[in-house]
């Protein structure tokens, strides 16, 4: 039972991964990693910055 738990949350991370779930957390680790100066964005303004970037440069997505 444990080993079909542990494939089935492997597979929920690899999914949220490939559709963009912890794009905020690797920000928040590059951040951190470059010693960056300033405070990072809030989740919130993160997401937006996002989406505007996504809208302001269209590339092959889905949906």
């Amino acid at each position: 039972m444990n080993t079909i738990v542990a494939g089935f949350r492997g597979f929920s991370r690899y999914l949220g991964s490939v559709m963009g779930a912890d794009a905020y957390a690797k920000y928040l680790a590059h951040h951190a990693e470059a010693g960056h100066g300033s405070p990072p964005m809030t989740e919130r303004e993160f997401w937006r910055d996002q989406t505007d970037r996504q809208d302001a440069n269209p590339q092959g997505r889905c949906c």
